[in-house]
C-alpha cells in the first residue's frame, strides 16, 4: 500500500512539474488583425518596400495590412492565413531572417552572382537580379537550387567567363541577396534579365519585357 501511495503522489508532483514548466514557457509573438506597436509598423515597411502593401505605415493592423501578410506568405510557401507568427516574421527578417533558413551557401552564391552581374547598377536592379535567380529556382524549366541556377551550362556570362569566381563580393550585392531571399522581387516574376547593348541572342529578345531597371531589361 506504501508503494501504491509513493507512485501516486509521485504522478501527481510530475503532471504538477509539467504544468509549471508549461505555463512558463515563453509564447511566440503573434500579430494579426487588431494588433499594434512597432513590429506591427515594421512588418507594414517590409511589405511597403517589397510592393505587397499600399496603405499608410501606421502600426496598425488593419484588413489592408491582413490582405498584404497574406499575399507575402502565398509568395513564398507559407500558410496565407494573414496572421504574422514565427515562420512569417523571420521570413519578414523580422525578429529573425529567412536568409537564415536558407543555407549560407546560397546566400553566399547569391550575393557572388549580383556582384558578378549588376556591379554598377542601381540597388533595386541589383535586388532583380537576386530575384529572377530565385525565381528560376522555383520554376519548373530551371534547376531546383539556388547553386543549379547560377552553373547551368550557359545561363550566365560571368561564370562562362571566370567573372564570378574572381569577382569581390561588395556589401550592396549582400544586402540586395538579402532583400531577394527576404521576398522583395521588384520584376514581379521576371525569370530572364539581360542588357540590351550587349547581347546577341536573337532568341532572348523576343521574350515579353517586364520591364527595365539600369542597363538591364528582365522579361518572362
Amino acid at each position: 500500500m506504501r508503494l501504491q501511495r509513493k507512485i501516486r503522489i509521485f504522478a501527481v508532483l510530475t503532471a504538477l512539474l509539467l504544468t509549471v514548466i508549461l505555463t512558463a514557457a515563453p509564447q511566440a509573438a503573434v500579430y494579426q488583425q487588431g494588433s499594434r506597436g512597432e513590429t506591427v509598423r515594421a512588418i507594414q515597411t517590409k511589405l511597403k518596400r517589397w510592393g505587397y502593401y499600399t496603405g499608410a505605415i501606421d502600426g496598425v493592423y488593419g484588413k489592408k495590412t491582413t490582405a498584404a501578410v497574406r499575399l507575402f506568405q502565398q509568395k513564398n510557401g507559407l500558410t496565407a492565413d494573414g496572421v504574422c507568427g514565427e515562420k512569417t516574421l523571420a521570413a519578414l527578417g523580422i525578429g529573425g531572417s529567412s536568409v537564415s533558413a536558407a543555407s549560407d551557401n546560397d546566400y553566399y552564391l547569391l550575393a557572388r552572382a549580383i556582384s558578378a552581374e549588376a556591379r554598377g547598377e542601381p540597388y533595386i536592379g541589383q535586388v532583380a537580379v537576386g530575384a529572377v535567380i530565385l525565381n528560376r529556382v522555383k520554376h519548373p524549366s530551371f534547376p531546383s537550387t539556388v547553386a543549379g541556377v547560377i552553373y547551368q551550362s550557359g545561363a550566365f556570362s560571368s561564370v562562362a567567363d571566370g567573372q564570378f569566381a574572381s569577382v569581390t563580393i561588395t556589401d550592396s550585392a549582400r544586402k540586395a541577396a538579402r532583400d531577394a531571399l527576404n521576398g522583395w522581387d521588384p520584376t514581379g516574376g521576371a525569370i530572364y534579365f539581360y542588357n540590351p547593348a550587349k547581347s546577341t541572342s536573337k532568341w532572348i529578345f523576343s521574350r515579353p519585357v517586364v520591364l527595365t531597371i539600369g542597363d538591364h531589361v528582365f522579361a518572362k
